[in-house]
């Protein structure tokens, strides 16, 4: 496997009943449906249940192994038996009906088997196979109540033709073994399979960095095609989640004028941002330090020493729109995407408003987005905030006077670890970006203080 210890999962079906599963076990996977001949037909005879279930799960984890670099494949293959005959997925309504008429009133077993492979880089490939049985005990059905049931469509695509995730328990009276079994993929058994295999479900939960919801479109506020491998709903879930840490961590500002002013300023910038599909908020800390910070999903923080600093609202909105222009582009949630991959997916993964469901990755996650971004993240920002803010009705040239002010600042005192200055860098180079923004002609000051890259880097970038 990969040296870095991480590992790409993939379940070799297109089940919707087993990807739900999956899914909320926490593993993050990608679906690779394959298309293989099945040993054993409906109706037909089998001596051996378990040998048949997981002999195709295993012709389909290797079918799969084939398509990928390297990675572990899971695969399963699910059948109901009755007196020795196999029932499968019905391959019509037709087929259907007469299945359930067979199976009214019995108690027919369920049979999954499960194939986990595991194939390294060189080719070199790890397989192991297991089986579940469970018996279903099923009510003795009318020859409508099987109309009805099949016409509603639960028994289309489901072993033995009947859903017990779906109309299946009106006539399921009780099983016996493992539930997950009669849906298609029993939890416990893959549970100890990676276990045996020494595959650890942290190692496979951090691939919510590589391939979760990944999707490449263009960006329209970057000009670039971009990767993107969380969707906005989990981007939205992250921020809340280190939103309840800030909130937990450091004290909201109690005059409601300043609460008030944030976000009606931080509101009309929002209204024009290139990203209509999230909810802004805007708030304000007790802090006297100048800074703000931007967290995924619209959370945007703003200390009180930044509102006391500026002189007007054009002020204010430059700072906001910076933060807005980070959340466009998604900076923030990227680089989130560099800390530990089982401290995001705790992040991530947290449904509830207690904030002991993260712990502490949330809290590490708000002192990561605080120590900055990259220049090219923050000069990008600025672009776009002086565009926003011209939309929005506010002077974009504020924005020059309110870096002035702090770059003079810093030049008189050292700043702190959190500061502005400190954690927003580059201010000379980030004023002629927005000049040139604004169309405005550069001064022998604006090269002279151009930020010196090493040789290869063009600082316009």
């Amino acid at each position: 496997m990969k040296k870095s210890g991480k590992t790409v999962l993939y379940l070799a079906s297109a089940s919707k009943a087993r990807v739900r599963i999956l899914s909320d076990l926490g593993l993050i996977f990608k679906s690779l449906p394959v298309a293989i001949p099945e040993h054993g037909v409906n109706g037909g005879k089998v001596k051996s249940f378990p040998a048949l279930v997981k002999r195709n799960a295993r012709l389909k984890a290797l079918a799969a192994a084939e398509k990928i670099p390297e990675g572990v494949v899971i695969a399963a293959d699910t059948v109901s038996g009755y007196n020795g005959v196999i029932y499968g997925k019905p391959r019509c309504r037709a087929e259907a009906v007469s299945m359930l008429k067979k199976l009214s009133g019995s108690a027919q077993r369920v049979y999954t088997g499960i194939a986990v492979a595991r194939k390294d880089l060189r080719g070199r490939l790890n397989i192991k196979t297991a089986s579940e049985r469970t018996t279903v005990y099923m009510d003795r059905l009318s020859a409508e109540e099987i109309r009805s049931y099949v016409s509603a469509g639960s028994a289309l695509g489901k072993a033995g033709s009947f859903d017990i995730q779906g109309r299946g328990p009106f006539f399921i009276r009780k099983i016996d073994g493992c539930f997950y079994n009669v849906v298609g993929l029993p939890a416990r058994l893959l549970y100890r399979m990676l276990k045996e295999m020494k595959i650890s479900l942290l190692v496979l939960l951090p691939f919510i960095l590589l391939c979760a919801g990944c999707a490449t479109e263009y960006n329209a506020s970057t000009g670039r095609m971009e990767s993107y491998y969380y969707s906005t709903e989990r981007e939205v879930r992250a921020g809340e989640a280190v939103a309840r840490a800030v909130e937990r961590e450091y004290k909201l500002a109690e005059d409601p004028l300043l609460q008030e002013k944030a976000g009606r300023i931080g509101s009309r910038i929002a209204s024009v941002c290139g990203r209509k599909e999230i909810k802004y908020t805007f708030k304000v800390l007790d802090d006297e330090e100048i800074n703000a910070v931007s967290l995924p999903g619209g959370f945007v923080y703003v200390n009180k020493g930044v509102l006391e600093k500026a002189s007007g609202d054009d002020e204010v909105a430059g700072v906001l729109a910076h933060e807005v222009g980070h959340i466009v582009c998604r900076h923030s949630i990227k680089k989130m995407q560099g800390m530990t991959g089982y401290t995001l997916l705790r992040i991530l993964l947290a449904q509830a408003p207690d904030p002991g469901k993260v712990g502490t990755a949330a809290d590490a996650a708000f002192t990561e987005l605080m120590l900055g971004y990259s220049r090219e993240d923050e000069l990008q920002a600025d672009a776009l905030a002086a565009r926003y803010m011209k939309e929005a009705g506010y002077d974009p040239r504020a924005m020059i006077s309110f870096l002035e002010r702090l770059w003079q600042d810093g030049k008189r005192r050292p700043p702190r670890r959190m500061s502005y200055y400190k954690t927003h860098p580059y201010i000379p180079d980030r004023i002629r970006v927005v000049k040139r923004e604004l169309g405005e002609k550069m001064d022998f000051t604006d090269y002279i203080n151009i930020e010196q890259l090493p040789a290869g880097q063009d600082a316009t970038h």
